[in-house]
């Protein structure tokens, strides 16, 4: 018996084998919202344009709300046998309102058809996306503003470099956000053209009004082109691009927690909503949340990795190798939602010990620098000549273990007789990070005051 797909020219069905490999349904189904927005479109505009009749677009129109609302409310059988989205809500339509449904596919072909609609889905997702990162931005801004002045040990190499405050480090993931949401705002511009009408590959002879359905749809134009309308996935791959980056930032920010929650650290502490315990170890406290988040960036990743292999070889216009660009992309950007909800969840919930992260910002002579820029700024010796003799200072304090602002004033002097006791006025931590004022910079006004502008900014954003 032939598929009623193809029509005549087959005379059976397809084997078992070809039937499995070739069925989407599974993970197309995700689609139904917008498989059934563009057809009622097409429909309308096919009735406009005198291609079909009023009524039976109407009863299209019914048909397809009906099926939505068998899907949303869990009534709706999906069968594998009709391979995918598209297939199935035709083929409930036919039960539902007979040979009008037959009409529906006229002037467009399945190729048209779901690239229209997962450029719809990943609109959507795109929003969803943008509004879980500015809740968390908020999140951050609300955490370094609370935070503004808590001092705390900036790294570079994993050692300890110079003091700064937890705020600013928050706020350094705020504008890493921001630029991921400037990704996806780029790649939504981009992919907001509506392939509908392009039909298989050329186009149809049919006289549509493309405009017609891409307003309906949202789209702000229709593309230009048909072949590239069916064949290309760049805007799927710039979406993963984009959520590639913005897991990479939340991997960072993931790996920090695991080092900052570690006994060998504890700067900062979970609650029992973000962390696990041990079949065997009774003491163990596992920030499993975070691990969970840094290793779900590999799978983003991989999906962005496996589209481009897909796309890379295929001549135009469409192919079924394009039926893998979906799975990949829906996992890939569902595993991006949950890190974003969970990383959001962890900055609310982690408490940091302040007096803990401050005592571990002056280990390590963290505040050399400051001495270095204080004799290129009161005895007027060149920066360079300032590094040697502030090296020569640390070498005695590291001798003696000792803390830098520990040192007495006569061991300083031994190496260069013009430093005065003012010198001691800028190796505090606190003093450090206070003198930070510069534009961007760790001083705690400077923080408070971006936090401010932060969350002003999203509040603004929610209005």
């Amino acid at each position: 018996m032939s598929n009623k797909m193809w029509g005549g020219r087959f005379a059976s069905g397809p084997g078992a084998i070809m039937e499995e490999i070739n069925v989407s349904i599974d993970f197309d189904k995700a689609l139904y919202r917008q498989d059934i927005a563009a057809s009622k479109a097409h429909a309308d505009m096919l009735a406009k344009q005198g291609i079909i009749t009023a009524d039976d677009a109407k009863k299209i129109a019914h048909g397809l709300d009906t099926i939505l609302s068998e899907i949303t409310g869990g009534k709706f059988t999906f069968k594998r046998a009709l391979e995918d989205i598209h297939m199935n809500v035709e083929g409930r339509l036919s039960e539902l309102i007979g040979e009008p449904s037959g009409r529906l596919h006229t002037a467009r072909s399945r190729n048209d058809q779901v690239a229209t609609d997962f450029r719809l889905w990943m609109r959507d997702t795109i929003d969803t996306l943008d509004l879980a990162l500015a809740a968390f931005q908020k999140t951050l801004a609300t955490k370094a503003l609370e935070h503004a002045g808590t001092v705390m040990p900036g790294m570079t190499h994993l050692q300890t470099a110079q003091p700064v405050t937890f705020g600013h480090h928050m706020l350094a993931y705020v504008e890493m956000a921001a630029r991921d949401r400037g990704r996806f705002a780029d790649a939504r511009k981009r992919l907001n053209e509506s392939p509908l009408g392009s039909g298989a590959l050329a186009g149809t002879s049919f006289d549509l009004d493309r405009d017609m359905t891409a307003k309906a749809l949202g789209f702000d134009r229709p593309g230009a082109n048909s072949l590239d309308g069916v064949s290309d996935r760049d805007f799927a791959l710039e979406t993963l691009a984009a959520a590639s980056i913005a897991s990479v930032h939340l991997s960072r920010l993931a790996e920090e927690i695991v080092i900052w929650t570690s006994p060998l650290t504890a700067l900062v502490r979970l609650s029992d909503k973000f962390t696990t315990g041990s079949s065997i170890m009774p003491q163990k406290r596992n920030p499993d949340a975070a691990e969970l988040v840094r290793a779900k960036t590999g799978r983003i990743i991989g999906s962005l990795s496996a589209l481009l292999i897909v796309m890379k070889g295929l001549p135009l216009a469409y192919a079924k190798d394009m039926q893998e660009d979906k799975e990949g992309a829906m996992d890939a950007l569902s595993a991006l939602s949950l890190s974003i909800a969970a990383m959001d969840g962890m900055i609310a919930d982690l408490e940091p010990d302040a007096a803990r992260m401050k005592k571990a910002a002056g280990e390590g002579y963290a505040t050399a620098t400051d001495l270095a820029d204080w004799l290129v700024r009161t005895l007027n010796i060149p920066f360079r000549e300032a590094h040697h003799i502030t090296g020569q200072i640390v070498g005695k304090a590291s001798a003696g273990n000792v803390a830098l602002h520990r040192l007495p004033l006569a061991d300083m002097q031994a190496v260069e007789p013009r430093i005065t006791d003012a010198v001691f006025d800028v190796l505090s931590v606190d003093r450090s990070v206070k003198s930070r004022t510069s534009y961007g910079g760790t001083a705690p006004k400077n923080v408070k005051a971006q936090a401010k502008k932060w969350l002003k900014k999203l509040e603004k954003e929610k209005a």
